[in-house]
């Protein structure tokens, strides 16, 4: 499945429905964190009107989902 054209806004909002919380803004980048077990997940998000697609691809990998669980999160 190949990843949709999507704001980091829209990512946010699928993070967000995924139990990630937003903590921070520094500068131009978002920081959201979800705990998991013993261990703490950061998420590091650049605030563009468009995301690159390597760029999503490798913080939906960090975030420990598949593309087929984020942009089923991204359309409900």
């Amino acid at each position: 499945m190949s990843l949709p054209a999507i704001s980091a806004r829209q990512a946010i909002r699928a993070f967000n429905k995924a139990g990630f919380a937003w903590v921070r803004q520094a500068g131009s980048h978002i920081l959201m964190q979800k705990h998991v077990k013993n261990s703490t997940v950061t998420l590091v998000i650049p605030n563009h009107h468009e995301l690159a697609k390597g760029t999503l691809r490798a913080i939906i990998r960090k975030a420990g989902m598949s593309v087929e669980d984020f942009v089923s999160l991204t359309r409900s």
